[in-house]
């Protein structure tokens, strides 16, 4: 499919497109914060809203987010608390209309739970282990498999090839990436034998909800893949070692409950949190010549931020010969 600016989902075609999919919007509509996608709340009267999602052209395709929604679905018949793409009366879950893919959704209201606090931490790593348990049933056919070369590689080759480094960085940031991406194919291949499985991805605090009566949810599994298991807990560690130590043993209480953890994946925090810097680097640069990422990220591509990204990934490096955090 070719790439078809945003710019063409207007209000009218928004609208038109969730009518087209069997449903019957009264007229509300609000833009929701979303960058890679453009995600709006519409109302369908009676006050109830739902929300719809259309997909960037190009970016999966169809039988890659079939598979998100079939997993998604599969989470749910489980009970446990994702929010599943709404079937129409022929059972479908993803739609096409104005050139885009689009699909809808639930509203779920909600706010970020409170990370300080233990318990809270035991109750995500008990979620996160039931979806894991269900994860390592079965592999995916279409969606990525987390690797060095795909969010490390690619991404440096990308960046340098359409000119986002500045000439008198390319150097040290050459040197610096090429020794990154040796130490964590080193350390990938020495725990070669954590096997991967089926992810959210990309399970940040930002992506789960804690509803006002108590229950937690996890949403937006766009970016569902294959890899290791603590892909999907690191992003919930902060602090220093000590603080970061504690939060893991939370996580790991309430994780095991439901699911084995490989306590050899820890030495996989670190590679996956250079490699996530990288990654995130080549996904701004590959969305700039969409009008919302100057506007909204005004910092990146600067003369600054590549230099301190330079210090950020030499930081790294140091940190990759760090023990990992001990259970």
């Amino acid at each position: 499919m070719d790439c078809i600016p945003f710019s063409q989902l207007t209000p009218d075609r928004i609208l038109e497109a969730v009518e087209s999919a069997g449903f019957s919007p009264d007229g509300r509509l609000l833009a929701l914060n979303s960058f890679e996608n453009r995600v709006y709340r519409i109302g369908v009267g009676d006050s109830v809203n739902i929300v719809a999602k259309f997909y960037r052209a190009g970016r999966w395709t169809t039988e890659q987010i079939l598979e998100e929604h079939q997993f998604i679905h599969e989470l749910s018949d489980t009970q446990i608390p994702i929010i599943s793409p709404i079937k129409n009366h022929a059972g479908d879950t993803l739609f096409l209309a104005t050139g885009f893919h689009f699909s809808l959704w639930p509203m779920q209201p909600g706010r970020t739970p409170d990370l300080e606090n233990p318990k809270i931490l035991e109750r995500i790593g008990q979620l996160l282990g039931r979806i894991h348990a269900i994860g390592a049933i079965r592999p995916f056919k279409t969606r990525l498999t987390l690797k060095t070369d795909n969010y490390g590689h690619d991404c440096v080759s990308w960046l340098i090839q359409h000119h986002f480094i500045p000439d008198e960085l390319i150097s040290a940031y050459t040197a610096i990436t090429h020794t990154l991406l040796l130490q964590i194919g080193t350390i990938f291949q020495r725990h070669a034998d954590i096997k991967p499985l089926r992810l959210h991805g990309d399970c940040h605090p930002g992506n789960l909800l804690a509803t006002e009566s108590g229950g937690l949810y996890l949403v937006d599994f766009d970016d569902c893949l294959m890899g290791p298991a603590i892909q999907d807990l690191w992003m919930f560690l902060s602090g220093d070692e000590q603080t970061r130590t504690q939060q893991l043993q939370s996580l790991i209480k309430g994780y095991q409950i439901f699911h084995d953890f490989n306590p050899c994946e820890t030495a996989l925090i670190e590679p996956l949190r250079t490699l996530r810097i990288i990654h995130y680097d080549a996904w701004l640069a590959r969305r700039w010549d969409d009008p919302a990422f100057p506007i909204n990220f005004p910092w990146f591509n600067t003369q600054r931020y590549w230099q301190d990204q330079i210090l950020t990934l030499r930081e790294q490096a140091a940190l990759l010969n760090e023990p990992p955090l001990s259970l």
